[in-house]
């Protein structure tokens, strides 16, 4: 498919593009004069100093309003960052597009794409503004994938580059609840704990199974997979069904489905094969499924901590070692590692009832 950007000013940036998952904002892009994209991006020379030197947005840099080729896309599930809020986008050099693998592997995205991803939080106190924290590129060069980072100044004027890592305080009001949080901006070391395969990194969600959805565009409801085929950005050879991840705050869901969806976007980056955590007995990832078991149910620990028997005892809250640890902020024994220093109370209310929901016994 040729890539046709006068289609693309019509349809995808003529109007308002809405979102309908709770943890994601309102899209509004903004009419195009040019028929050409005007990013401004090398693989091979990236990055710049600064964030707006790729001309990713237009008007105020703080709206995140994309240009020609900067397309949101919206996950299934997304990965729990201390309740930040996150707007994200893709570009694709011109006529080149992604192919389909499987269901559960990433896309193979052809070098020069670039993911890019706004973390923010709305109502920050003490003057609820929303705060934009950090954007994190991550694209693909002919090396394989690399990372860039961008923070946010306290005016929200510009984003500068930083791979050091960093922490910043956010009060903020989030589902009406007043938190607080001393927010990690990771480094590149460990960017690359949470994206690696092997020796290499890689993207965590943009999947055929976590990207099977339908999005409110401004010409009418489309599949999102459906959509990337129509402006260009994916090749036209997608199976005719797609094994796709239950949304886990989907209350028409089944319980294990909902768990099932949750731990894959928010453990299986570690706890798969050739991952940060491979040597642990559980396999998360929503391909990699084969019962309860993969879940840990009825599965000795491999690091015992008392009186944890099993990482899943069924129908047993205190004594199932994956919920210590989802419902822990200590460093030595939260998981995830990384992402966060907060609990999520809602995955964890949701592991409370799958696991509590789990009949069979132990030998």
């Amino acid at each position: 498919m040729v890539k046709n950007y006068a289609v693309l000013l019509v349809i995808i940036f003529s109007g308002l593009l809405q979102f309908s998952c709770s943890s994601e904002e309102t899209y509004v892009p903004i009419q195009q004069s040019a028929a050409t994209s005007p990013v401004i991006f090398n693989p091979e020379t990236t990055p710049f100093n600064t964030l707006s030197e790729y001309h990713f947005f237009e008007g105020n840099l703080k709206d995140l309003s994309p240009v020609l080729g900067v397309l949101p896309y919206q996950p299934i599930n997304s990965l729990f960052t201390d309740y930040a809020h996150k707007k994200r986008f893709i570009w694709m050099p011109e006529n080149q597009k992604a192919t389909y693998v499987n269901d559960y592997s990433i896309l193979n995205f052809p070098d020069g794409t670039v993911f890019i991803k706004n973390f923010y939080y709305q109502n920050t106190l003490p003057n609820n503004l929303s705060r934009i924290i950090e954007t994190r590129l991550m694209y693909k060069s002919s090396q394989g994938w690399k990372f860039a980072n961008y923070i946010w100044n306290d005016n929200q004027t510009e984003a500068y580059f930083d791979l050091s890592g960093s922490y910043t305080d956010v009060s903020f009001i989030e589902n009406g609840v007043t938190r607080n949080t001393t927010y990690r901006i990771p480094s590149a070391a460990e960017c690359f704990t949470c994206h690696k395969s092997e020796i290499n990194s890689i993207p965590i969600g943009p999947k055929p199974q976590n990207l099977n959805k339908d999005l409110a565009y401004a010409d009418g409801v489309k599949n999102q997979l459906q959509k990337w085929i129509e402006i260009g950005y994916l090749e036209d050879n997608l199976p005719n069904t797609i094994n796709t991840v239950s949304n886990w705050q989907d209350p028409t869901s089944t319980l294990n489905d909902r768990i099932r969806g949750y731990l894959d976007i928010n453990c299986a980056h570690c706890h798969s094969q050739d991952r940060h955590c491979d040597y642990r007995p559980v396999r998360f990832a929503f391909g990699d499924y084969q019962g309860e078991v993969s879940l840990g149910v009825c599965v000795d620990p491999d690091t015992p901590i008392a009186p944890y028997s099993k990482i899943v005892e069924p129908n047993n809250i205190a004594r199932s070692l994956i919920h210590f640890r989802l419902n822990n902020t200590q460093e030595e024994y939260r998981m995830p590692l990384l992402g966060r220093t907060l609990i999520h109370q809602e995955g964890v209310i949701l592991l409370e009832q799958w696991i509590t929901s789990l009949t069979q016994n132990c030998e």
